[in-house]
């Protein structure tokens, strides 16, 4: 079984309150006559680029794919467990939820029966944007159904500004929205359930609006104590790459390596990683092999691979995630390096 770096290619979606530009990142999709509002990087209908399942979807690999390309962690019976996107808003999104696991397999069987926790990562944040996550302490599921009716439900969410670099966790069950003026990074279990809430009265070029769901969403939102929000991330510097950890639960563990010179890793023997480039340019290197890398490219990296190199051309950012054997699986690594346990485990949604 031929082992190398595989890279994923996006395909667009169309939402009304995306860009008609989704450039830097994207370059080619500019000028746009219809708002798109979301490029996934990770879905079933993505392209593999390269090596032994070129030309096949993922969804078509992924069952396919032995355990030295999946891991020994893996199930490859259920759908590839981690989607990657790049959010585009201009406007902001619908006031909504998603299940958690146990709701989805009970309820939405039809659309997969798995549950969304995902986190947020900013790529750019224009002067005032900000997310809205988790209901304030005040609300109750009476409180929230008047402010449905009345059109504010917004006004019962917490708001959170971002700035570039900022992560927000969501946790399955919590209320929120994205406001515009950003580009977002999302990771998240490979789920596309959504109950809307409140859609602010759009309409679509034919004058209907998008369903709500709001019977759904009052069954499975968490009231009360929250546990989303911002991330308070734990930064170490380590053999010239700065690696901050953002964010550790059952489905995703993520962190942000940033070099400039090569940097070495390791692959993770009990499951895939997948690398999201932010910026920069360089090469993979690995086994007398190289690929070139770009912004907004990711890759999968096979569970077996071993060692490999990301030598930058330029000044590289990079998301690296996965799915971890337990939460929190990268604690002794960081306390074995200085940080303290009570850092480490503020990262660890269990």
């Amino acid at each position: 079984m031929i082992l190398c770096p595989a890279r994923l290619e996006p395909i667009f979606s169309p939402r009304p309150w995306g860009s008609l530009s989704l450039a830097p990142f994207f370059p080619e999709k500019s000028g746009l006559a219809e708002p798109l509002g979301e490029a996934w990087m990770t879905g079933s209908e993505c392209h593999i680029a390269n090596g032994p399942f070129a030309g096949k979807k993922l969804g078509e690999a992924w069952p396919e794919m032995p355990p030295e390309w999946t891991g020994t962690g893996a199930n490859r019976s259920a759908a590839f467990p981690l989607l990657v996107k790049f959010i585009f808003p201009e406007e902001k999104l619908s006031v909504q939820v998603h299940p958690d696991d146990e709701y989805a397999s009970r309820h939405e069987q039809a659309a997969g029966g798995r549950g969304k926790t995902e986190m947020w990562y900013a790529l750019q944040a224009r002067p005032g944007a900000e997310v809205l996550v988790g209901l304030k302490p005040s609300v109750t599921r009476e409180i929230f159904e008047r402010a449905i009716a009345d059109g504010s439900a917004e006004d019962c969410l917490e708001h959170v500004p971002l700035r570039a670099g900022d992560a927000v966790f969501v946790p399955a069950s919590t209320a929120h929205t994205i406001g515009p003026g950003l580009v977002l990074c999302e990771i998240q279990q490979n789920s596309d359930i959504t109950y809307r809430v409140y859609d602010y009265n759009r309409r679509d070029a034919n004058g209907q609006a998008r369903p709500l769901h709001v019977q759904k969403a009052l069954e499975v939102m968490r009231f009360g104590k929250q546990s989303g929000g911002k991330i308070a991330p734990v930064r170490i510097q380590e053999a010239g790459a700065e690696k901050t950890y953002f964010a550790s639960c059952r489905y995703f563990e993520t962190a942000r390596w940033e070099f400039s010179q090569p940097a070495q890793m390791v692959s993770l023997q009990s499951y895939f990683d997948l690398l999201i480039f932010l910026e920069g340019s360089g090469t993979i290197r690995w086994d007398r092999e190289n690929a070139a890398y770009a912004p907004a490219q990711v890759w999968m990296i096979p569970a077996a691979l071993g060692s490999f190199q990301v030598a930058p051309g330029s000044r590289t950012s990079l998301l690296r995630t996965y799915v971890p054997r337990q939460p929190g699986e990268f604690g002794p690594g960081l306390t074995q390096r200085g940080v303290s346990e009570a850092e480490w485990s503020r990262l660890v949604y269990r």
